[in-house]
């Protein structure tokens, strides 16, 4: 049996077995416990009946006007627990709250450009490729994002979702 509930504290110190991925961001403490308390009803983890944390999601609202947007910060399921839906049911609850309590355009998320895995399960959830970020992530190897992302509701005529022609540089992104 799995468990949706609010993503709170004391998980930061349970959930290693999610975070442990390559292709997961990993941040540090104070990032976390910034979104647990300033935007919780985007904070949510996925729990089997034994407590294990097994996938939990991260995200907020931001922008402004015709740019106010929800934004998934993280998403990740340990892999043990992949295949089960669980990313797709964060996502669906991410996206209603971005409709429902914040009442944005869009919601958007940046994805490694080589990530394609990730990058079709977005696609088939329904996000597009909005823009490609040049040099968005940086370390050992630095690589460029796709920003993606799904029209709500609020914006009848899917303007938000229109992709841009050419790619732009993380200093030139409206909220980074």
């Amino acid at each position: 049996m799995t468990t949706f509930r609010r993503f709170v504290a004391d998980d930061l110190f349970r959930f290693n077995n999610i975070n442990l991925d390559p292709l997961t961001e990993t941040y540090n403490l104070s990032f976390y416990l910034k979104y647990l308390a300033q935007w919780p009803d985007y904070c949510v983890t996925a729990e089997n009946g034994s407590g294990t944390l097994m996938a939990y999601i991260l995200g907020k609202a931001e922008g402004e006007r015709e740019l106010w947007h929800g934004h998934v910060t993280a998403v990740t399921v340990a892999p043990m627990f992949r295949r089960l839906g669980l990313a797709r049911s964060l996502m669906n609850t991410l996206e209603e709250v971005s409709e429902k309590i914040y009442n944005t355009y869009f919601v958007d998320l940046f994805v490694r450009q080589s990530n394609t895995v990730a990058i079709s399960m977005y696609e088939r959830f329904g996000y597009s490729v909005y823009r490609r970020v040049l040099g968005y992530y940086t370390g050992i190897s630095p690589e460029d994002a796709l920003d993606m992302r799904k029209a709500m509701p609020r914006d009848v005529h899917k303007r938000s979702i229109v992709p841009l022609k050419a790619p732009v540089r993380p200093e030139d992104l409206e909220w980074y």
